[in-house]
């Protein structure tokens, strides 16, 4: 199995009930601001560079905007915090992330979720999670050349150890805890924690600019990232 099979089983999948009847439902209402468009309204599957070292890994879909759009952290506040830090850093050809044909590439950096589905109130229940997580597990198999995962946010942390557990490299005891900047080393793998840049964090000043990019170049040391060169190859991106 590839990044592109894997997907394509990620966007037809059923397994959660609520979530299901969730995203679907978002799909039909929509947004006002939104109300012309056609959402996307199923699972989003990750995308980047397929040779990637770097791993980053947030919640799941936001409902007007993965949901909508069909890339994760694309179409949203989130997203345009995270791909501007990528940028600054070189590990993306442009500041923006808007749609899924907008030109966006990543070099040596691929973005997925714990969970795949918009949850309501941006709170996927633990037997949601555990159903979802057999895809981030696959996918970390799949980039053969991955070495550092960067987690937005606690529910990440702690989804990531138990995608890395099932893969028989069991989280050390006691349990690190989730930080800005922590990190931990779990079988192969570099863990590095970031707060999420969701707007409750991004307008309190909790996670500002600098804190971002100083993680992002923090995951291109330890993982070799020479960052986007000119002639870089065109990434993978799962349509």
């Amino acid at each position: 199995m590839n990044l592109d099979e894997l997907n394509s089983e990620i966007v037809v999948c059923v397994r959660c009930p609520r979530l299901v009847e969730w995203r679907e439902r978002v799909a039909r209402e929509k947004r006002a601001a939104f109300s012309d468009q056609e959402y996307w309204g199923r699972p989003v599957p990750g995308f980047g560079d397929p040779y990637a070292r770097i791993l980053i890994v947030g919640l799941a879909p936001a409902a007007h905007g993965g949901n909508r759009t069909g890339r994760i952290f694309t179409g949203d506040r989130s997203g345009d915090f995270l791909f501007q830090a990528l940028h600054r850093c070189g590990l993306s050809n442009q500041a923006t992330s808007v749609s899924r044909d907008d030109g966006l590439r990543l070099q040596g950096v691929y973005v997925g979720a714990v969970n795949r589905c918009c949850p309501p109130g941006n709170r996927p229940t633990p037997r949601e999670r555990d159903n979802c997580l057999p895809y981030l597990a696959r996918e970390i198999s799949l980039l053969r050349r991955l070495r550092v995962i960067v987690t937005l946010g606690a529910f990440a942390w702690d989804g990531v150890l138990l995608a890395l557990a099932s893969h028989g490299h069991p989280t050390p005891r006691p349990k690190p805890a989730f930080g800005h900047a922590a990190e931990l080393t779990v079988g192969p793998y570099r863990l590095l924690g970031s707060f999420h840049p969701s707007q409750q964090n991004t307008f309190t000043g909790k996670l500002t600019e600098k804190m971002l990019e100083q993680v992002f170049r923090r995951a291109s040391t330890l993982a070799g990232s020479g960052g986007l060169p000119s002639n870089s190859r065109r990434a993978a991106t799962w349509r």
